[in-house]
């Protein structure tokens, strides 16, 4: 599971800026207000950018991943506010659903689109009277590291101690990296620089090359209880950089090359992730919120607050790279505490150079319209 504490979106959580996003005129259908200041405005699908030519084969995958780990599991809380907790915010009102994915051809884009037309309804996600929010991405970084604290692995990162609880409050990221849980013999892994754990502690997943070549998986598995402070926004207050000039890239560059500054600045972050070795293949992505693999460039993480898990979720936004239109079904298979709000979404790019690029770089407007199972004529905003 990825970590509901640590912030997903590496821009958002570096950063930890709010965005004001401009008002975008919604489709002309009356919103159904849910509280919060978020609404659900139902639309055709002809009405969604892209939805027709986006190749929605590619959502299944994932969709049905997420039906097979709710199989069995009817009362699982999946979230969502409102129209989108009446009709989604349970395993249970997803079966039929799931049962109609499997039989849909693996590979056909035409079946796909019938499948998710015929089984759902659009509804255009705004909040305060707004439907363009702010949308940023992550990635499953990969670190050099030892099982054993040897040579240049002199970094370690920590398993989670026994009996810890949700919500207990430990030591800060400052104490326990300077030993206040050394008796307990925690050490997991051995990193090259405290700058590498720090980055794969707000990513809450990464990939670790072993001194051999061979490549472990490690996972968030708890967190000390201390809130998370972007030290994007640390250095933007300490006039090291502007808001604008913050990426990850450019926070990685700024405590490598101010050595004797970069451990005050991280501590400034108190929160600290323990994290354990997931077990299986490499060449998937790392397990979201409820253990289902993520999917690079089709698997979102929300805030489950508006938007329940495993809801199809169409978004509409820019490439941060490449500046094309990104209109993609996918699925909200993942939780972030940056990840704030109802139009609020942080895009899985997968892993590598490429992956890392585009993450580091994301931070769009967009909007998001949620796909909720056909629900009684009166759940609709028409």
């Amino acid at each position: 599971m990825r970590s509901p504490f640590v912030a997903l979106g590496v821009i958002a959580l570096l950063a930890g800026c709010a965005v004001q996003p401009p008002a975008v005129l919604p489709p002309p259908a009356a919103p159904v207000p849910q509280g919060q200041g978020v609404a659900f405005t139902r639309v055709d699908f002809s009405q969604i950018p892209g939805w027709s030519t986006d190749n929605l084969a590619a959502a299944l995958p994932p969709f049905i991943g997420d039906c097979d780990t709710l199989a069995g599991h009817p009362n699982t809380e999946l979230g969502g506010a409102g129209l989108a907790a009446a009709l989604g915010g349970l395993a249970a009102p997803w079966r039929l659903a799931c049962g109609e994915a499997r039989v849909v051809p693996p590979g056909d884009a035409n079946a796909a689109r019938a499948f998710f037309e015929h089984t759902f309804d659009a509804y255009l996600v705004s909040q305060n009277g707004a439907a363009a929010g702010l949308f940023t991405g992550y990635f499953e970084p990969e670190f050099e590291g030892s099982l054993h604290r040897e040579g240049p692995y002199q970094t370690p990162i920590l398993r989670r101690p026994p009996g810890l609880r949700e919500g207990q409050v430990l030591p800060d990221r400052a104490a326990i990296e300077r030993g206040a849980l050394a008796s307990q013999h925690l050490d997991l892994l051995w990193l090259k620089s405290p700058i590498d754990a720090f980055f794969l502690s707000v990513e809450g997943a990464g990939r670790i090359r072993l001194p051999d070549g061979s490549v472990v998986r490690v996972t968030y598995d708890g967190q000390n209880g201390h809130p998370y402070v972007p030290i994007g926004r640390v250095l933007v207050d300490r006039g090291a950089m502007t808001m604008r000039q913050v990426t990850m890239q450019s926070i990685r560059r700024w405590l490598e090359n101010h050595p004797a500054q970069a451990q005050g600045v991280m501590d400034q972050d108190p929160s600290y992730v323990f994290f354990r070795i997931e077990h299986g293949s490499t060449n998937i992505g790392p397990p979201g919120a409820l253990g289902t693999p993520l999917s690079p460039d089709r698997s979102l993480a929300v805030d489950k607050a508006f938007l329940p898990l495993s809801a199809p979720v169409f978004v509409v936004t820019t490439d941060p790279v490449t500046r094309q239109p990104i209109e993609r079904l996918m699925v909200a298979q993942d939780l972030g505490g940056a990840i704030k709000g109802a139009v609020r979404g942080d895009i899985f790019f997968g892993w590598g150079k490429a992956a890392e690029e585009r993450a580091g770089m994301m931070r769009e407007q967009g909007q998001a319209y949620v796909l909720l199972p056909k629900g009684p004529p009166l759940a609709s905003s028409r």
